[in-house]
């Protein structure tokens, strides 16, 4: 096991009906020590697994989930195969009752296989399970998912919305790493893997530091806390957080949001198209395109297009959403072209 000695911040202000506006924007990981310690499913979870299931299938409808199925032997990693040709695991959609079933099943197996379902909408597959288990976060119209499993373990990536993360049932070790840790994780392919985002290639219980050296000195920039039934978690943007669930019956459910309109779309477009179009150019030509990059985007300011009529700034002037679209159309047709 990694030897990491930083703990995660507690915020002791939050409460589920009010969490300040300084902890929603906050740029460092902060745990807030039974927030949802109330929920009517953090209750059923502390009685016991079957008693949680039982409080979920009060409001599941029959939609079909996807679980991830592993072998015994992955021990709950979830990961490619060892030839990187596929994934370690098969998915299957299936009766949420099936799968709560299986769960409680194999409770007491020493090895059981790996179950996992990743995030899931609460509002399509258990609608009114909000209504007495949510967040105040309604102006941030966040996306609410609902992750359900036995042992397992998340390989370190980062995600663009900032993160609350809530322990409903069993017990989580999350370690978390700040963005500017990304070449010292080593993350892997951008376009194919586990959960659709790039993860870090070390194995966290036997890491290689033959193969991945520099991941000694992400640890020195780790930070690790425990989370059980009641608990959350904030994972600012674009932090690298490595999941170990740890107990036979996990659930947690999750609120994301992003800081800016959904029209805005999403940067891992802009770094899909810049391969396709910039890493490759010669060197002096990448270099001009990191200054053009810098002027527009990264150190962009009103002097950037103030020297041109506001009626004719187009996309440099302010973004709003009849902007976004037509600027969406105009990209569409030169890629088709």
């Amino acid at each position: 096991m990694l030897n990491i000695t930083s703990q995660v911040s507690a915020d002791t202000r939050a409460s589920a009906e009010n969490i300040p506006l300084e902890v929603l924007q906050a740029t460092q990981p902060l745990v807030m020590r039974g927030l949802v310690q109330h929920w009517p499913v953090v209750k059923a979870s502390r009685q016991s697994p079957s008693q949680a299931a039982d409080y979920l299938r009060r409001y599941y409808q029959g939609k079909p989930v996807v679980v991830s199925v592993g072998k015994p032997e992955i021990d709950g990693r979830v990961f490619y195969n060892a030839t990187f040709t596929d994934f370690n695991y098969e998915s299957h959609k299936v009766n949420l009752n099936q799968l709560l079933d299986k769960l409680l099943l194999h409770l007491k197996d020493e090895k059981p296989p790996t179950l996992y379902m990743g995030s899931t909408v609460v509002d399509d597959w258990l609608p009114g399970l909000r209504q007495e288990n949510d967040l105040a976060l309604q102006s941030l119209s966040p996306r609410v998912g609902i992750w359900l499993g036995n042992k397992n373990r998340i390989a370190a990536h980062w995600d663009l919305p900032t993160n609350i993360a809530c322990t409903v049932a069993g017990h989580r070790r999350v370690t978390l790493f700040p963005p500017d840790q990304l070449e010292n994780l080593y993350p892997g392919p951008l376009t194919w893997a586990p959960g659709g985002q790039a993860i870090s290639l070390v194995d966290f219980h036997q890491p290689d530091y033959t193969q991945f050296p520099k991941f000694k000195e992400a640890l020195a920039h780790a930070q690790i806390v425990e989370l059980h039934p009641g608990d959350a978690l904030l994972i600012p943007s674009m932090w690298w957080h490595h999941v170990e669930s740890l107990a036979p019956f996990n659930i947690l459910i999750n609120y994301w949001w992003r800081d800016v309109p959904q029209y805005m779309g999403t940067p891992m477009n802009v770094l899909h198209h810049a391969l396709l179009t910039l890493r490759d150019l010669p060197a002096e030509q990448r270099k001009v395109w990191q200054e053009i990059f810098t002027h527009y985007i990264f150190e962009h300011n009103g002097q950037t297009h103030d020297h041109i009529p506001e009626h004719a700034q187009g996309v440099l002037g302010e973004m709003d959403e009849d902007k976004a679209r037509k600027l969406r159309a105009f990209l569409l047709s030169q890629l088709n072209r």
